[in-house]
């Protein structure tokens, strides 16, 4: 891939958000073209950060026999969630950190990597019935999880409140402003499960109204809700809703702080089914990729680079 300027999206009205977003975020595989670091925005060229990437035979003697005789394992992820995953500007490309991080473990194991699209709420029950191999989705290794998948850290991404430009309700994820408004959150994910019920618990301890939660299956269609003044704002990963700010600037204001949480951190963690054979493999892969140079460049190719971590965890 080739460096480009990042392209200026156009305004876009409430009915016509949902379908442009979409446009850039839809499955496939194959290498990225220059095409697809104009519509990513991302800085650097891949190429030249894969190329520096060696395989790694500590790693690949780990590796299950069946799976280092395929050559192949795959990768589920909701290629709806840019620039984390997400399709590039020939719809079928699959393209982003976690896309660029997948296939960089698959250069330190000697395989290829197969990018599937999976919904979001669809990729936990596919890792664990062996139906993918993996998946980097920035989940967080909460104990629910932890019961039915092993678990590789990578990555602190992090989360955030987007609001219409300006912010007009004055709102702040660090505080009791959002107390009986309503929210978006990702079905399935942490600030759904995890944060957003104790963000309300905080809000109904302090005599207001919980928050209206309003759970939506992706974040384009979180966005288009927002545009369209029927939601007050998005609670989701940060990297996504950075990624929305700086596309439309003119649209949607990222907010600060972002959430701190009350317990642990906002670690992200490769999935692998429960117990599964792949696992030592691919986290001494991991931590081979973090030693390596390769690891915060490619952070740093999506505006990533503060999520970096030091060390990779294996989680089961």
């Amino acid at each position: 891939m080739s460096t480009k300027t990042m392209t200026t999206w156009k305004t876009i009205t409430a009915a016509s958000i949902g379908s442009l977003l979409l446009a850039s975020t839809a499955a496939c595989g194959g290498a990225a073209s220059e095409a697809s670091d104009e519509a990513a925005g991302a800085k650097g060229n891949f190429d030249d950060v894969s190329a520096a990437v060696e395989t790694d035979a500590a790693a690949i003697a780990l590796l299950p026999a069946d799976i280092k005789e395929a050559g192949k394992i795959t990768m589920a992820a909701d290629l709806h969630y840019p620039p984390t995953s997400f399709l590039a500007n020939d719809n079928k490309t699959p393209i982003g950190y976690n896309v660029d991080i997948a296939t960089l473990l698959g250069q330190k194991l000697g395989l290829e990597v197969e990018v599937k699209n999976v919904t979001w709420d669809n990729v936990i029950p596919g890792i664990a019935s062996g139906r993918y191999d993996f998946t980097a989705t920035n989940m967080t290794p909460t104990p629910e999880r932890l019961q039915v998948l092993d678990m590789v850290t990578y990555w602190a991404p992090g989360s955030s409140l987007i609001v219409s430009k300006g912010n007009p309700l004055d709102l702040s994820i660090a505080d009791e402003s959002v107390c009986g408004k309503k929210i978006a959150v990702m079905t399935g994910s942490s600030q759904q499960q995890d944060y957003l019920p104790l963000i309300s618990e905080d809000c109904v301890a302090a005599g207001q109204d919980p928050v209206d939660e309003v759970a939506l299956g992706n974040v384009e269609g979180a966005l288009t809700q927002l545009v369209s003044k029927r939601i007050d704002g998005v609670f989701s990963d940060t990297s996504q809703l950075a990624w929305a700010a700086k596309q439309q600037p003119q649209s949607f204001e990222l907010l600060a702080p972002q959430y701190v949480k009350e317990v642990g951190d906002d670690t992200a963690a490769l999935g692998l089914e429960k117990d599964s054979a792949l696992t030592p493999a691919l986290h001494a892969a991991m931590q081979s990729l973090m030693d390596s140079p390769a690891y915060q460049e490619t952070l740093d190719r999506w505006g990533l680079g503060a999520g970096a971590i030091d060390k990779s965890e294996a989680l089961g």
